[in-house]
């Protein structure tokens, strides 16, 4: 069957997406013929100001419409707490668990040496900077319980008891625990889980 342009086109975009095979991306694209042109150019123009309409927060480095973050400005917030995710979405689950009221960094993404991903190419080296005003209690490393999330967790909390971190004696670094499974990303777990997490987090 010899396609027309644009949904080959289309079908190609689909797939370069992660996650999405060939046999999704047809299925979407055909699907997205079928619907009203006014829902399709709403979705399309969605996707245009995709990144035309949003911001990376310089303090904290979640994806927002404003630059700082609505978290980073919210003063009501616990302003002694940093935790540390790998991506926004994570974010996203844990502010919908509705259990943590302390600040964020997100690194985007984990140091992985197979990939050519070293500290230099995430935000590792601009959370230091954020414990130099002497505010900062705990740090809570949240990133995911893999062999990746793991070694940045250990990278991390030497980077931070390093001497030439100020104050960081009176830095508390713990880890999330109990409730996350070996091998588990941190966007999918439930509510419960990641209260359990967080609630089981030990001092590294």
């Amino acid at each position: 069957m010899i396609l027309p342009s644009s949904l080959k086109k289309l079908i190609d975009s689909f797939e370069r997406l992660p996650g999405i095979g060939p046999k999704t991306a047809q299925r979407l694209t055909f699907y997205l013929l079928h619907v009203p042109q006014e829902q399709l150019d709403q979705f399309a123009d969605s996707v245009e100001n995709l990144k035309k309409k949003t911001k990376t927060c310089s303090l904290c480095f979640n994806v927002s419409e404003t630059d700082p973050c609505p978290i980073c400005t919210n003063r009501s917030r616990d302003q002694t707490k940093i935790c540390v995710v790998e991506q926004p979405l994570d974010i996203m689950a844990i502010e919908k668990a509705g259990f943590y009221k302390g600040l964020y960094h997100v690194l985007h993404g984990v140091i992985d040496p197979l990939n050519n991903i070293g500290p230099e190419e995430l935000h590792i080296y601009d959370l230091p900077p954020r414990l130099k005003n002497g505010i900062i209690s705990e740090i809570i490393i949240a990133t995911n319980p893999t062999m990746e999330g793991e070694a940045t967790s250990m990278f991390i909390t030497k980077l931070i008891r390093q001497p030439s971190t100020i104050n960081h004696q009176s830095l508390t670094i713990t880890r999330i625990g109990r409730g996350l499974p070996t091998g588990a990303d941190l966007e999918y777990a439930d509510e419960i889980t990641l209260t359990k997490a967080f609630e089981g987090r030990k001092e590294y």
